[in-house]
């Protein structure tokens, strides 16, 4: 199905990005003026102490609040048997955010860092070489692995090739790869040189995020509704991916972007507990600090035969339904769904991998 990348940037200090799918809202990221994202960002930090009983490690790393570490998060606790001995207090450690802060609770952080490039993942402290599983195609994945195999990549490091190499040569996938060297080269050097805490790497801003992570050949376009921003966006693309520079479009109609692709409407609905689906049940959506609980009920299906099936039917669309709004409400932690009771072991199966293919 086509896609759209919606890039409103006309309020100052604001800019939200929308992907569409025929009309539907499926990603939604904005960055507002007061509030910097840190998610992405590696850091040189500093441990502040060691809780056994957490089985976790706290770190100062530069802002508001310590950072949560866990055990099982530190790349030289997973060798050679390390315990919780093998990290002390004072001891300088690089991270990454994972999640950002929520409430009380400060960021999540990783040492097991990913630098993110328009082609593939680094994974510095990760001997993996995958392929996205959103690359279904056996023959392209069988293609893509011949080809990165190939790459001279340094012992006990690994990466992903993402979505969007599917049809790239193993020219653009190699020269990828060495930019993501490069970049590593450049944060360890700067991990050598700044005193703990410092930032190492900050991860791009939305619009260019966006368009790295995002865009594929199956964008059709690119519409941004501000002058500045759009002409960020055709260097990116000038740059980086020359072959689709012609979707990207200036938007400059007096009605604002989102409200003439009826995406305002859906983002306010991202607000609401309740979300309805097709076939008349709903969602029920409450967040607490502890966790996300998500609720499935049922409504009147027409077409169902018996119970038994109306719950199928419910559970399925709220299966999709709910991997959607996790991602367009940015929702982390625990996660508990309750969905309709069912009989089946054959439905429940069923349920549970359209959940998996939804995410």
């Amino acid at each position: 199905m086509a896609r759209k990348i919606l890039i409103n940037a006309s309020e100052p200090g604001e800019v939200r990005v929308a992907v569409v799918k025929e009309g539907v809202l499926v990603d939604f990221f904005v960055e507002l003026p007061f509030h910097r994202s840190i998610l992405g960002n590696i850091y040189k930090g500093r441990v502040t102490h060691v809780e056994g009983g957490l089985q976790a490690a706290f770190v100062d790393f530069g802002e508001k609040r310590e950072g949560f570490l866990p055990f099982r998060e530190i790349h030289f606790l997973s060798k050679d048997g390390a315990s919780s001995s093998s990290i002390s207090r004072h001891q300088e450690v690089v991270v990454q955010v994972t999640r950002e802060e929520m409430g009380r609770k400060g960021a999540a952080l990783t040492t097991y860092l990913s630098l993110p490039g328009r082609y593939l993942v680094l994974l510095p402290f990760k001997e993996i070489k995958g392929v996205s599983t959103k690359i279904e195609e056996a023959k392209k994945r069988k293609r893509l692995k011949e080809m990165v195999s190939q790459f001279p990549i340094p012992e006990g490091m690994g990466f992903i090739v993402r979505t969007a190499a599917a049809n790239r040569t193993k020219r653009e996938l190699l020269r990828d790869f060495h930019y993501l060297l490069r970049l590593w080269k450049a944060i360890r050097k700067r991990a050598e040189e700044l005193q703990a805490p410092s930032l190492l790497y900050q991860e791009s801003d939305v619009v260019v995020k966006s368009l790295r992570d995002y865009f594929s050949a199956d964008v059709r376009e690119v519409i941004v509704d501000e002058e500045g921003t759009y002409r960020r966006v055709m260097n990116f693309f000038n740059e980086v991916m020359p072959k689709y520079r012609r979707r990207v479009k200036l938007y400059q109609d007096p009605l604002p972007l989102f409200s003439r692709h009826q995406v305002e409407d859906q983002i306010d609905r991202l607000f609401l507990r309740e979300v309805p689906l097709p076939s008349g049940g709903k969602i029920c959506i409450d967040v607490t600090e502890a966790l996300v609980a998500i609720d499935v009920n049922s409504g009147r299906v027409q077409q169902a035969r018996d119970i038994e099936e109306t719950a199928l039917i419910t559970n399925l669309e709220a299966a999709e339904e709910i991997a959607r709004q996790v991602r367009l409400r940015d929702l982390g932690g625990l996660i508990v769904v309750d969905f309709i009771d069912m009989r089946s072991p054959e439905n429940r199966r069923e349920v549970e991998r359209r959940l998996r293919q939804a995410f």
